[in-house]
């Protein structure tokens, strides 16, 4: 990847006062203590996959390129996706480190990779005649991940979406097809835990926003102005079935935020994730994403970043058409398992500490202050918040070497910090007194 567009890519995961969120209400919630395993996972695999693999320009191409539908359906009797295995994906995720997975069961052009009653637009009914994510969920519980489901209301095929007020009858039926596709994903492959939904809010409805006034003439809608027609997805009312089918599941935009590349601030009510990409610019597969991903040290200053924040990281790979996720990809992402496979005490089970721009971050467990180091300061000094307990071991985990602290009632000091090793992330594992 170029230095200009690794800059460049970098520039996009700064903090953003957004969260994104699916307008769904807080009494379906759930209670805090069945977030403790989405929360602890801390890193997950997302996967973009669909019609839109074969033509290699990015999931939104049908709609960027105005491609006339029925010859974009015409590629469902080319996709045989011969190489894709479920269990393919879910091996690349585990060797990451990944606790949890999500997969696009139907992305904004309609394709359902899943067997659906509502039409013949789906992978069963494609040239290959398999049901993908039957594969997926089965591989992915047996590699001991959480199973996730991406899934997009929104279908460019209906102009009730571009236009649900004209074409009322066209929006509602789309509805129909939403509810009426949740209920057999949460029916028909065994229990779900994570339900990602990307765009069940009227803010993306009639996208562009075309109006007429006197005073503007034809113009486009504001960006944060949503539709306010009579036609609505009723989040709640559909949530509602999902939580009857899937009690425990947990759903985007009701029980986590989600903010696409930017790292959020903890203020938020709403526990949070970021989801970017390993590969600039997209979410589905171009042929440029082997020479376009993020560097190794990159990606796991992200994780690290995150997680001290308090947050998740799900991060973006596009399987190429056969199914197959790139090579160099996969040995990325080995990458970051391998730090994780060192580390990963410091990252899983754990909660945000603090965060400081000029060194890096703290995360935190009932045992242990863990110090992530990306940033050694020219004098050696690092200063986190007071520790209650005295503590008792500070040792890198890298070697296991002693580290001299100083400690008061105002702040932990850590001395004499160096990157013997030229790593990352210097781990520094800090154990108060037990009781």
């Amino acid at each position: 990847m170029k230095k200009k567009s690794v800059i460049l890519f970098l520039s996009l995961l700064i903090v953003s006062g957004v969260q994104s969120q699916d307008d769904s209400g807080s009494a379906l919630q759930l209670p805090e203590k069945d977030m403790q395993s989405w929360r602890n996972a801390k890193f997950g695999l997302f996967i973009h996959y669909g019609l839109y693999s074969n033509i290699g320009q990015g999931e939104w191409i049908s709609l960027y390129k105005l491609m006339d539908r029925d010859e974009y359906g015409k590629i469902k009797d080319e996709f045989t996706f011969e190489e894709y295995t479920g269990k393919h994906w879910a091996e690349v995720a585990k060797n990451a480190g990944c606790r949890y997975m999500v997969v696009t069961t139907r992305h904004h052009d309609g394709f359902c990779l899943f067997d659906t009653e509502f039409g013949d637009f789906d992978a069963v009914n494609s040239l290959a005649g398999r049901d993908l994510i039957a594969e997926y969920a089965e591989a992915a519980r047996d590699a001991g991940l959480m199973v996730g489901f991406y899934y997009s209301p929104i279908d460019w095929r209906y102009p009730g979406y571009f236009f649900p007020t004209m074409y009322r009858s066209s929006a509602e039926e789309m509805k129909v097809q939403t509810y009426t596709q949740i209920r057999e994903l949460l029916s028909n492959y065994g229990k779900v835990d994570i339900l990602w939904y990307d765009g069940l809010s009227d803010r993306y409805l009639a996208i562009g926003g075309l109006e007429w006034n006197d005073e503007k003439q034809w113009h486009t809608r504001e960006r944060d102005r949503p539709y306010t027609g009579e036609f609505s997805w009723e989040p709640d009312k559909l949530n509602t079935m999902v939580r009857e089918l899937q009690p425990e599941i947990v759903i985007k935009g009701t029980d986590f935020g989600n903010q696409e590349f930017s790292l959020i601030r903890r203020q938020y009510r709403l526990p949070w994730e970021v989801g970017t990409n390993l590969s600039y610019p997209g979410w589905g597969w171009r042929p440029s994403d082997k020479d376009a991903m993020m560097s190794l040290d990159s990606c796991i200053q992200l994780l690290v970043t995150v997680v001290c924040k308090d947050g998740n990281l799900l991060l973006n790979v596009g399987p190429m058409p056969n199914g197959q996720i790139e090579p160099a990809q996969v040995m990325r992402l080995q990458g970051i398992g391998r730090f994780l496979e060192k580390y990963g005490e410091s990252i899983y089970d754990t909660r945000g500490g603090i965060y400081d721009e000029t060194w890096g971050g703290t995360t935190l467990t009932d045992r242990a202050v863990y110090v992530h180091v990306l940033k050694v300061p020219s004098d050696g000094l690092i200063y986190i918040p007071p520790v209650k307990k005295k503590i008792v071991s500070a040792v890198y985990m890298s070697d296991n070497r002693k580290v001299a602290i100083s400690q008061t009632d105002k702040n932990v000091t850590l001395k004499d910090i160096t990157n013997r090793h030229n790593e990352t992330d210097v781990v520094i594992k800090l154990e108060p007194a037990s009781e």
